[in-house]
């Protein structure tokens, strides 16, 4: 039991720096991008933490199996450093015995990887495109940046000089928007001191009223133009509008995919279901990789065994693709990959335990 506990955290701690920076990584990645949308006017900020917390899961998927075959290659290589597995195996620890040891804390990782692989990655898939959809649907001026012509839906081009200090209110706001008219093309440029978004709750529309300002229509190709001066004039932005249902395989429930016969649904659920699959043959194949000569370094198999693990998702992501264009049948579906690294790994431990553990 003192055993299993060492060995156990050694693998967990590894597992988790490098988890962690990896998650860093990569949510540091997808934050950037969203943040230049959002400092572009295509998204407001105020849903940046959603939009991450969102992505979590699809992240921990792919982070936790690579993570946790790090965190076995770098643990166990550190132990055949320091000698330790040497006295273990002269104190009567079989290859066997390391191996149960090693696939424990497997069952772990794979069942939060199916976790988040099964439901909550489709759950939020599905709410992170709801919300951009949402996003799309509003006409909302609070995506307004100070000192940018951004545009706000139908037609209308607005740039606004700042906020007020409470944040209620905008100012210096001026708005242009293109119409169609018996007599062609025409515009209507809009001025005002100060501008604030109204919503009414017994129509669930949204209104941009405008304060002490002029507004102009002018026609291409017309000398006359409209002048209307105003203390109180409001732009209807329009209803809040109803999402668009988002339909995809990708937001499917694993339920739904296993029910629908089309090919790509049977490719997205395998790929979902392989995932807690691929971790335990991860863990048979990163023992034999990890024993190492103390004078080589227990980094010596580590750009080997990430090569493979590269090669292994890769065919997977390939065979996923083949399924859905029909170029692969769904009934043999991902399985043969997984077969083909698990005999490998199968071959890599017997070849392990052949030439013993010195």
């Amino acid at each position: 039991m003192i055993l299993f506990r060492y060995l156990t955290r050694e693998v967990l701690l590894t597992m988790t720096a490098v988890a962690g920076i990896l998650l860093l990584v990569i949510m540091g990645s997808r934050f950037i991008r969203y943040f230049s949308s959002a400092a572009e006017g295509d998204i407001p900020l105020n849903i940046l933490g959603s939009l991450m917390l969102f992505h979590l899961p699809g992240f921990m998927e792919l982070i936790l199996p690579l993570a946790f075959f790090l965190g076995i290659l770098l643990a166990y290589g550190q132990l055949y450093m320091n000698s330790e597995i040497t006295v273990m195996v002269a104190c009567g620890v079989s290859p066997t015995h390391l191996l149960k040891v090693t696939l424990l804390p497997a069952i772990v990782v794979a069942v939060l990887v199916g976790v988040c692989s099964l439901w909550l990655t489709p759950l939020g898939a599905y709410n992170t495109e709801t919300m951009l959809e949402e996003q799309r649907s509003r006409l909302d001026v609070s995506i307004l940046a100070p000192g940018r012509f951004q545009e706000f839906g139908q037609g209308r081009t607005a740039y606004i000089s700042g906020f007020s200090s409470d944040g209620t209110e905008m100012e210096n706001v001026f708005v242009n928007e293109m119409g169609n008219t018996a007599e062609g093309e025409h515009h209507y440029v809009t001025r005002a001191a100060q501008g604030y978004q109204e919503l009414r709750d017994d129509t669930g529309s949204r209104f941009l009223v405008l304060e002490n300002g002029e507004r102009y229509g002018v026609t291409p190709g017309r000398f006359g133009a409209e002048k209307l001066m105003f203390e109180r004039y409001t732009l209807r932005l329009g209803a809040t509008g109803r999402v668009e249902a988002v339909e995809s395989l990708e937001y499917a429930t694993t339920p739904a995919l296993l029910a629908n016969p089309d090919p790509r649904a049977q490719a997205q659920w395998q790929w979902r279901a392989g995932l807690p699959l691929m971790v335990f043959i991860l863990a048979l194949m990163a023992q034999p990789l990890s024993r190492v000569n103390p004078r080589q370094g227990r980094f010596a198999k580590l750009l080997p065994a990430v090569f493979l693990y590269v090669a292994y998702l890769s065919l997977l992501l390939a065979a996923v693709d083949m399924i859905g264009s029909g170029g692969w049948s769904s009934t043999l579906g991902v399985w043969p990959v997984h077969g083909l690294f698990l005999v490998l790994g199968l071959m890599l431990l017997w070849h392990s335990q052949r030439k013993g553990m010195r």
